[in-house]
């Protein structure tokens, strides 16, 4: 079925925001009235919004302002839903409204208590986050380097939640993946909920209980990387980029929107929450495209691709293309726009890394230019990511260090001159 596009000749500005039932949308304010009264055949429409962050990985109009494509998506029966984009961006007003809401972080000590009671077991949770701490060290050490400019309690609450973030991604991705079903992801997703509750099962969740308590973090984002691990167990295509974005969001996203509240933002920025929030969901979405593009050709043997059905098709390739694994001119121009997507959002993201709290910039900008580099290694691989592995050698990952701790001394982009804004 051809979705047709509406494309508004005027921009059109909506500072009161849009009203979503279940499957009957209107705009709210007066204004609309008389847009609702008519009945629209069309599937599908494009907003402008006046938005300064590209979330939806494109570049801006001539205006300025963000084209958001798919905004209203039609569902099966024809009634427009909301698109992937703004599901998120729903998300991410909310994580900010926590954080401008300070009385929750401001009136609980950030000492760490002395001990957590679990069933048949007392723990102290100094140990507890220091383990967490270990396990971080081993599977992410130039994370973990960069987490140890970080103020303790800081510093302690993010490992908490890579623990928790590794831990999930393992049901499905490790040793024992095959044997996990639906049903264990959701007693995974009832564990969530009890930590969250003060109820924690063992002593890593007795860590992110802990820092949960003590930050503004919300449980949304955690809900939503379990989903996203549900969907790994159903999905294996996904026919444009509004599905991969919301998958990108599920598994890799929210872990931004999960570590802003802990990270901080600076005192000094200028800022608004939601432009912070925007460039670390930026960041996730920038840092999963680049592993799904690594990975084409590991995922492709799993019988996966995770690449846009449709623009596939557009570039003249099908899924026997991918299976098969050469490298053509039709491959390399695909994969050409598919790294721009990419880049495109991680420049995104760049501008927020700025206004996040001076001790935790150094590990967001590690993580960055590092992801960043393993799409300049596709590229020197001439788009081979079927057969060889864009790996970014241990001389590049050592040199981005020091510049990464550059990067992070720099005042937040807000307070500097148009001048030095792309410094």
């Amino acid at each position: 079925m051809v979705v047709a596009i509406l494309r508004v000749v005027s921009p059109i500005e909506i500072p009161i925001g849009l009203g979503f039932s279940e499957a009957n949308w209107r705009f709210s304010g007066p204004k609309y009235d008389n847009l609702h009264r008519k009945k629209s055949r069309l599937s599908a429409y494009s907003l402008y919004t006046t938005s300064k962050y590209a979330c939806v990985g494109f570049e801006p109009e001539n205006n300025g302002k963000f084209l958001i494509r798919s905004s209203l998506v039609a569902n099966p029966a024809g009634e427009a839903t909301i698109s992937s984009e703004q599901k998120v961006y729903d998300v991410v007003l909310k994580q900010a409204a926590l954080v401008k809401d300070q009385t929750k972080s401001s009136r609980k000590s950030t000492d760490v208590k002395p001990d957590i009671v679990l069933p048949g077991t007392v723990y102290l949770l100094k140990d507890v986050y220091d383990r967490c701490g270990e396990v971080c060290a081993k599977y992410a050490k130039t994370f973990y380097l960069g987490t140890l400019l970080m103020t303790p309690e800081r510093r302690r609450a993010i490992w908490a939640i890579y623990v928790w973030c590794r831990r999930t991604d393992e049901l499905v991705d490790g040793h024992n993946a095959s044997h996990i079903t639906p049903s264990a992801l959701d007693r995974w997703e009832a564990r969530l909920e009890d930590l969250f509750a003060g109820r924690p099962y063992d002593m890593f969740d007795a860590a992110l209980s802990d820092t949960v308590s003590r930050f503004p973090v919300d449980i949304q984002p955690f809900m939503d990387m379990v989903e996203g691990m549900r969907m790994d167990l159903k999905k294996s295509r996904y026919k444009n980029f509004d599905e991969l974005y919301l998958y990108c969001y599920y598994v890799a996203g929210t872990v931004g929107l999960m570590s802003v509240p802990v990270m901080g933002i600076a005192p000094e920025s200028l800022a608004e929450a939601e432009s912070v929030y925007n460039a670390a969901l930026a960041l996730g979405i920038a840092n999963q495209l680049t592993n799904i593009l690594r990975d084409v050709g590991e995922d492709a043997r799993r019988g996966r691709i995770y690449l846009p059905q449709d623009e596939l098709a557009a570039a003249g390739l099908s899924d026997e293309d991918v299976f098969t694994g050469q490298v053509t001119d039709k491959w390399r121009s695909f994969m050409k726009r598919q790294i721009k997507r990419a880049r495109m959002f991680f420049e995104q993201a760049e501008k927020g890394v700025t206004e996040l709290s001076q001790a935790s910039r150094w590990p967001v900008w590690a993580s960055l230019l590092l992801y960043r580099q393993i799409l300049d290694e596709i590229e020197a691989n001439d788009y081979n990511n079927f057969t060889k592995r864009a790996y970014v050698s241990k001389v590049k990952r050592l040199a981005a260090l020091p510049l990464a701790y550059g990067k992070s001394l720099l005042i937040p982009l807000s307070l500097r001159p148009p001048s030095l804004s792309k410094a």
